[in-house]
């Protein structure tokens, strides 16, 4: 167990986790902008450090500063709640080269499936069904329409490195596929500053639904339920409900298994 933990982040996730440590007799670090000084979630912890200026890239994520603020305090882990640095590979890394503990998964396993290509190809070893689509990324046009024509329209182009609904696109026909191709490509270079994109099966009127999933990091895993994320508007959702009206509780039980033994299968 912690004495002490740092919290990257903000609002009211971080009151969140404030209120969490305190419940669990731990002390608490608030870092923050100069324009959050007086927030809530600063007033609140139990130490408070400022990380730099209001613009969030030299503040919030300013991964060295974030580093300073938890060495400074004694700080032995950050919880980086979501958003912002929470599923930033490298600075993870970071942190276990300098021996402080992230709450949340290991640099190699943000690596692992925080890119949609391997985090496909690592499902698929893992026995879980997945959408059809091109085997790893598409280079060009000429590949966008030759794999789309295989597998039959519409298909959507997905940038590899996407969120958020950015960087797909969707085309009926092998009319489209072109503008739909340079314009997932395009947008995903400035999201996302990576170009990659592979193509999918679009289906048109699924369920979207999410799995809630807890490991120990030591090979076991359960999960917490889902939420339907159906309702969206160009590709971003728009509400989530838990649990899901579609779901049965067979059909939790059984999708709810696979994503937990997958977890549980990679730590």
């Amino acid at each position: 167990m912690f004495d002490k933990i740092l919290i990257a982040n903000r609002g009211e996730i971080a009151l969140r986790v404030i209120r969490a440590c305190r419940e669990m007799g731990i002390l608490s670090v608030a870092v923050h902008s100069t324009a959050d000084s007086d927030a809530m979630h600063v007033r609140m912890a139990d130490e408070a450090i400022c990380i730099g200026p209001p613009p969030s890239v030299d503040s919030y994520l300013h991964m060295a500063a974030i580093i300073s603020a938890c060495e400074i305090t004694g700080a032995q882990a950050i919880h980086p709640g979501y958003g912002f640095l929470s599923e930033n590979a490298t600075f993870v890394q970071m942190l276990e080269d300098h021996d402080i503990t992230f709450i949340g998964p290991s640099a190699e396993h943000i690596r692992m499936m925080g890119d949609k290509i391997t985090a496909k190809e690592t499902a698929k070893a893992l026995g879980i069904p997945v959408v059809p689509g091109s085997e790893g990324g598409v280079p060009d046009v000429e590949s966008a329409k030759r794999v789309a024509g295989a597998m039959g329209y519409p298909v959507i182009i997905k940038a590899t490195a996407g969120g958020g609904g950015r960087g797909m696109k969707v085309a009926k026909s092998e009319a489209e596929i072109e503008v739909a191709f340079r314009t997932a490509r395009s947008e995903s270079k400035a999201a996302f500053g990576n170009d990659e994109v592979y193509i999918e099966k679009y289906l048109q009127r699924p369920r979207h639904i999410e799995i809630q999933v807890f490991g120990d990091g030591k090979g076991r895993a359960v999960h917490l339920g889902e939420r339907d994320c159906s309702l969206q508007r160009r590709h971003q959702k728009v509400f989530e409900e838990a649990p899901g009206p579609c779901i049965t509780p067979a059909m939790r039980a059984r999708i709810g298994k696979v994503c937990a033994d997958a977890v549980a299968a990679i730590n």
